[in-house]
């Protein structure tokens, strides 16, 4: 696998979930000049994040369709996994919670969000693509 962040274990995407999208474009725009584009999905605007030609991670309002319960604004991480599945089941056996069951994301793979027994959440995703 030539993308290191699509390997087992390694960090591969972050994601902002926020209450005013368009304040949050303008402040890491200004403060990191990030370039951003939209991407008109069902239901919502979700926005990817590009530093120095490659994208890192993306954004959308946390009242968008797809975000389960209500959660404040907060960025979230993705740490790739060989099959999200079996990760879950296994993140479960050891004590982790399943805040979001194994979902796909089309074109791009399959996710889930655990919260570990100490209580921080992570997102674990396998990449299709």
């Amino acid at each position: 696998m030539s993308n290191v962040s699509q390997q087992h274990g390694t960090f591969s995407w972050c994601e902002l979930m926020t209450t005013d999208t368009e304040a949050a474009k303008s402040f890491y725009t200004q403060l990191l000049g990030w370039k951003l584009q939209d991407i008109h999905m069902e239901g919502t605007t979700y926005t990817t994040i590009s530093a120095e030609e490659h994208e890192i991670g993306g954004m959308m309002s946390v009242s968008a369709p797809a975000v389960q319960g209500n959660p404040p604004p907060h960025w979230g991480v993705y740490v790739t996994v060989d099959d999200v599945d079996a990760s879950v089941k296994k993140a479960e056996e050891l004590g982790a919670s399943i805040l979001v069951s194994p979902i796909d994301i089309q074109d791009v793979g399959r996710f889930s969000v655990i919260q570990d027994p100490q209580g921080a959440v992570l997102s674990l995703i396998t990449y299709t693509c």
